[in-house]
């Protein structure tokens, strides 16, 4: 038996958060994706107006608030993945498998081009 990982850890303690306010008719997937939509779109307002340079150099409160609102966008991820079943971190790992033949060191090194646009 493997030891739990920090996401499996959390993803344990946010259904026991969610099964003491019987909160599992309200977490559908569809609620869910929606409320981490939103969440995701209160990190954005943090930056909205700022320049690049301002939004690499944030006061220490809007970093807080920015760290709470990343925050709720992973709950919301976790909560999500774990309602559909699927393993975030397993998933993540693919991606990056998937991301690393579409993005070769030799064609995207200082680009920002998508996948697409890299053979051209």
């Amino acid at each position: 038996m493997s030891t739990p990982d920090c996401l499996e850890t959390l993803r344990d303690a946010l259904r026991d958060f969610a099964a003491a306010r019987d909160w599992a008719p309200f977490h559908t997937p569809k609620n869910l994706a929606m409320a981490l939509a939103g969440e995701a779109g209160e990190v954005i307002e943090h930056f909205q107006w700022l320049t690049p340079e301002q939004s690499a150099a944030l006061s220490a409160q809007t970093r807080e608030a920015v760290a709470l609102e990343l925050a709720d966008v992973l709950l919301y991820l976790v909560r999500l993945a774990d309602v559909l079943d699927i393993d975030l971190a397993q998933a993540a790992q693919r991606k990056l498998a998937i991301n690393e033949q579409r993005y070769p060191v030799e064609a995207a090194r200082g680009r920002a081009d998508n996948y697409d646009r890299l053979q051209q």
